[in-house]
């Protein structure tokens, strides 16, 4: 099965991901860590990523997707994946496409915007291993300590209500769009955001079934 998770910032991708990749037993591909990876591991397109990253600027799109297609090729890979963090706009989905990457299904999480901003207000990620937690949803065992480290958790600035909308206006002009891209390949699966998190998983994984 291989899949992509869409949804607007704190829709619940990276839960769900975790969640569901035990349930299919496929790896989660996220491209910040892969990239993280390939310039840690010093391949020939990490390297060419360092450049950018190093000089502050933003990795194209043909180097991004390398890295993917250099993740893909692991045993790992073979029975599927879910991509996440990318493809965020038609050109990166048309760049996947033309690296013969393709989707069983893409999908898309949908929630309202005020409920994102309040939910992500809650939001705490590790900062040494990237865990995410929610201090009313998912909390830690230990208030602010990460259950799988034991590191610090603390909330990015990206959480912050301000920088939340701003994102939710980048999402809605840039990468809700690709929900028609993949409509009229025949492969989005549209999921309501439920109250708890087994819901929407339980949502994801009947859709998935159709």
């Amino acid at each position: 099965m291989k899949l992509i998770l869409l949804g607007a910032p704190g829709a619940g991708k990276g839960t769900q991901a975790e969640i569901i990749k035990k349930k299919l037993d496929i790896p989660t591909i996220s491209t910040g860590n892969i990239l993280r990876a390939a310039v840690k591991n010093g391949t020939h397109i990490g390297l060419k990523a360092k450049e950018y990253m190093d000089s502050g600027r933003l990795v194209p799109d043909e180097v991004i997707i390398g890295v993917i297609n250099e993740r893909l090729q692991d045993a790992d890979c073979a029975n599927g994946f879910i991509l996440d963090g990318v493809p965020r706009t038609i050109a990166q989905a048309e760049a996947l496409e033309k690296a013969g990457i393709s989707f069983d299904a893409v999908v898309a999480i949908e929630i309202a915007d005020e409920k994102i901003v309040q939910r992500m207000g809650g939001r705490r990620v590790c900062e040494h291993c990237g865990c995410s937690y929610h201090i009313v949803n998912i909390p830690p065992k230990v208030e602010g300590v990460c259950d799988v480290c034991g590191g610090k958790l603390v909330q990015r600035k990206d959480d912050d209500p301000n920088t939340v909308r701003d994102r939710l206006e980048v999402y809605h002009k840039e990468t809700e769009p690709l929900k028609g891209f993949y409509e009229a390949r025949g492969i989005l699966k549209t999921v309501e955001d439920q109250p708890t998190v087994e819901g929407t998983t339980q949502a994801i994984l009947s859709a998935l079934e159709k």
